[in-house]
Protein backbone atom coordinates (compact mmCIF):
# COMPACT_ATOMS: atom_id res chain seq x y z
CA UNK A 1 0.00 0.00 0.00
CA UNK A 2 1.28 3.45 -0.98
CA UNK A 3 2.30 5.70 1.90
CA UNK A 4 -0.05 8.64 2.52
CA UNK A 5 0.69 12.28 3.31
CA UNK A 6 0.34 11.71 7.06
CA UNK A 7 3.35 9.38 6.97
CA UNK A 8 5.58 12.11 5.52
CA UNK A 9 4.22 15.07 7.47
CA UNK A 10 6.01 14.09 10.68
CA UNK A 11 9.41 14.97 12.09
CA UNK A 12 12.30 13.71 9.98
CA UNK A 13 13.69 11.73 12.92
CA UNK A 14 10.47 9.67 12.89
CA UNK A 15 10.18 9.37 9.11
CA UNK A 16 13.81 8.50 8.31
CA UNK A 17 14.01 5.20 10.23
CA UNK A 18 10.40 4.41 9.29
CA UNK A 19 11.41 4.45 5.59
CA UNK A 20 13.80 1.54 6.13
CA UNK A 21 12.35 -1.66 4.71
CA UNK A 22 9.76 0.21 2.63
CA UNK A 23 9.56 -0.37 -1.13
CA UNK A 24 10.55 2.46 -3.47
CA UNK A 25 8.69 2.01 -6.76
CA UNK A 26 9.80 3.61 -10.02
CA UNK A 27 7.40 3.23 -12.97
CA UNK A 28 8.60 4.14 -16.46
CA UNK A 29 6.54 5.41 -19.40
CA UNK A 30 6.74 1.91 -20.91
CA UNK A 31 4.88 0.55 -17.88
CA UNK A 32 7.95 -1.26 -16.58
CA UNK A 33 8.39 -1.02 -12.81
CA UNK A 34 11.49 -1.31 -10.68
CA UNK A 35 10.82 -2.10 -7.01
CA UNK A 36 13.64 -1.80 -4.47
CA UNK A 37 13.85 -1.88 -0.68
CA UNK A 38 15.14 1.22 1.11
CA UNK A 39 18.15 0.14 3.19
CA UNK A 40 19.96 3.35 4.17
CA UNK A 41 18.85 6.93 4.83
CA UNK A 42 20.05 10.15 6.46
CA UNK A 43 17.97 12.78 8.25
CA UNK A 44 18.39 16.53 7.70
CA UNK A 45 16.42 18.60 10.17
CA UNK A 46 15.73 22.22 9.38
CA UNK A 47 17.40 25.57 9.68
CA UNK A 48 19.31 24.77 12.91
CA UNK A 49 20.98 21.68 11.40
CA UNK A 50 24.18 23.02 9.79
CA UNK A 51 24.39 19.90 7.63
CA UNK A 52 20.99 20.69 6.10
CA UNK A 53 20.63 22.76 2.94
CA UNK A 54 17.87 24.74 4.68
CA UNK A 55 20.34 26.09 7.27
CA UNK A 56 21.31 28.82 4.80
CA UNK A 57 17.72 29.90 4.24
CA UNK A 58 15.40 29.38 1.30
CA UNK A 59 16.97 29.25 -2.17
CA UNK A 60 15.89 28.12 -5.63
CA UNK A 61 17.69 24.84 -4.99
CA UNK A 62 16.06 23.99 -1.66
CA UNK A 63 12.67 25.74 -1.78
CA UNK A 64 10.79 22.41 -2.04
CA UNK A 65 12.11 21.57 1.45
CA UNK A 66 9.93 24.39 2.78
CA UNK A 67 6.78 22.74 1.37
CA UNK A 68 4.72 19.98 2.99
CA UNK A 69 6.16 16.51 3.49
CA UNK A 70 5.80 13.92 0.76
CA UNK A 71 7.52 15.80 -2.05
CA UNK A 72 10.76 14.86 -3.81
CA UNK A 73 13.85 17.02 -3.39
CA UNK A 74 16.58 16.23 -5.93
CA UNK A 75 19.80 18.10 -6.43
CA UNK A 76 23.03 17.56 -8.37
CA UNK A 77 26.42 17.07 -6.71
CA UNK A 78 29.85 17.05 -8.35
CA UNK A 79 28.09 17.99 -11.57
CA UNK A 80 27.14 14.36 -12.16
CA UNK A 81 25.15 12.68 -9.37
CA UNK A 82 21.51 13.35 -8.54
CA UNK A 83 20.61 12.96 -4.87
CA UNK A 84 17.08 11.70 -4.08
CA UNK A 85 15.48 13.13 -0.94
CA UNK A 86 12.03 12.84 0.60
CA UNK A 87 10.68 16.07 2.14
CA UNK A 88 9.16 15.57 5.58
CA UNK A 89 7.33 17.61 8.22
CA UNK A 90 4.95 20.47 7.48
CA UNK A 91 5.12 23.63 5.39
CA UNK A 92 7.85 26.08 6.48
CA UNK A 93 9.62 23.46 8.62
CA UNK A 94 12.27 22.32 6.12
CA UNK A 95 13.28 18.72 6.73
CA UNK A 96 14.26 15.92 4.37
CA UNK A 97 15.51 12.35 4.24
CA UNK A 98 18.36 11.57 1.86
CA UNK A 99 17.87 8.05 0.54
CA UNK A 100 21.44 6.72 0.47
CA UNK A 101 20.86 3.08 -0.40
CA UNK A 102 18.40 0.54 -1.75
CA UNK A 103 18.70 -3.13 -2.62
CA UNK A 104 20.95 -3.41 -5.65
CA UNK A 105 22.37 0.12 -5.37
CA UNK A 106 24.61 1.06 -2.47
CA UNK A 107 25.15 4.80 -2.61
CA UNK A 108 22.88 7.69 -3.53
CA UNK A 109 24.41 8.29 -6.96
CA UNK A 110 24.06 4.64 -7.95
CA UNK A 111 20.47 4.69 -6.70
CA UNK A 112 19.41 7.60 -8.91
CA UNK A 113 21.25 6.19 -11.92
CA UNK A 114 19.67 2.77 -11.57
CA UNK A 115 16.18 4.29 -11.23
CA UNK A 116 16.72 7.08 -13.82
CA UNK A 117 15.89 9.82 -11.31
CA UNK A 118 16.91 13.30 -12.41
CA UNK A 119 15.95 16.97 -12.05
CA UNK A 120 12.52 16.32 -13.59
CA UNK A 121 11.50 14.68 -10.29
CA UNK A 122 12.04 17.88 -8.29
CA UNK A 123 8.80 18.61 -6.40
CA UNK A 124 7.10 15.35 -7.45
CA UNK A 125 4.40 14.28 -4.98
CA UNK A 126 5.11 10.76 -3.73
CA UNK A 127 1.47 10.39 -2.67
CA UNK A 128 -0.02 10.99 -6.14
CA UNK A 129 2.81 10.44 -8.65
CA UNK A 130 2.39 7.82 -11.37
CA UNK A 131 6.15 7.40 -11.78
CA UNK A 132 7.58 7.24 -8.25
CA UNK A 133 6.20 6.37 -4.82
CA UNK A 134 6.90 4.45 -1.61
CA UNK A 135 4.89 1.45 -0.42
CA UNK A 136 4.53 0.02 3.06
CA UNK A 137 5.70 -3.58 3.24
CA UNK A 138 4.61 -4.20 6.81
CA UNK A 139 8.25 -4.95 7.62
CA UNK A 140 9.79 -3.10 10.57
CA UNK A 141 13.48 -3.93 10.30
CA UNK A 142 16.07 -3.50 12.99
CA UNK A 143 18.60 -0.79 12.26
CA UNK A 144 21.75 0.89 13.47
CA UNK A 145 22.63 4.57 13.55
CA UNK A 146 25.88 6.30 12.66
CA UNK A 147 26.97 9.86 11.92
CA UNK A 148 25.98 11.22 8.51
CA UNK A 149 28.49 10.97 5.68
CA UNK A 150 30.44 13.80 4.03
CA UNK A 151 29.26 16.79 6.05
CA UNK A 152 32.43 17.79 7.93
CA UNK A 153 31.72 21.36 6.78
CA UNK A 154 28.80 21.42 9.27
CA UNK A 155 31.19 21.46 12.24
CA UNK A 156 32.00 18.94 14.93
CA UNK A 157 28.53 18.69 16.50
CA UNK A 158 26.39 18.44 13.32
CA UNK A 159 28.82 16.15 11.51
CA UNK A 160 28.65 13.66 14.38
CA UNK A 161 24.94 13.43 15.21
CA UNK A 162 23.85 9.81 14.57
CA UNK A 163 21.19 10.59 11.97
CA UNK A 164 22.24 8.01 9.42
CA UNK A 165 20.01 4.93 9.65
CA UNK A 166 20.99 1.57 8.16
CA UNK A 167 19.06 -1.68 8.13
CA UNK A 168 20.91 -4.32 10.13
CA UNK A 169 20.88 -8.02 9.44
Amino acid sequence: MRLNSHFYQRDVLEVAPALLGKTLVRRFDSGKEIRVTITEVEAYRGTDDLGCHASRGITERNKVMFAQGGLVYVYLIYGMYWMFNVVTSVENDPQAVLVRGVTGADGPGKLTRSLAIDKSFYGEDLVTSNRIWVEDTGVVPSFITTPRIGIDYAGPYWSRVPWRFLMST
